[in-house]
């Protein structure tokens, strides 16, 4: 059995600051190539942070919220919902 057949194993909390960033780009009626650009940022890393594969460094969270002109918090999910997903995981350290 491949245990690579599935895709990479991804944190809960990265899929949720993913889904942030997605919601923040879509908002901004933006393709993630349009947006990758704009944030000068590989489009196939970056629809890996979208994803929640990619621990995303903080140079390029800096990078994205510039390019949606938002405060770089308005990136993360709120730590209610980051709560949530920890029930009964571990975060992977």
């Amino acid at each position: 059995m491949c245990r690579y057949a599935a895709g990479p194993v991804k944190n809960p909390k990265l899929v949720l600051l993913g889904q942030e960033i997605r919601r923040l780009r879509e908002e901004k009626a933006l393709s993630q190539e349009e947006f990758a650009g704009l944030a000068d940022i590989d489009r196939a890393y970056y629809g890996g942070i979208e994803r929640g594969e990619r621990n995303v460094a903080a140079l390029n969270i800096i990078k994205i919220a510039e390019a949606l002109r938002v405060e770089v918090g308005k990136l993360f999910p709120t730590l209610s919902a980051l709560s949530r997903t920890m029930n009964g995981a571990r975060d992977g350290r």
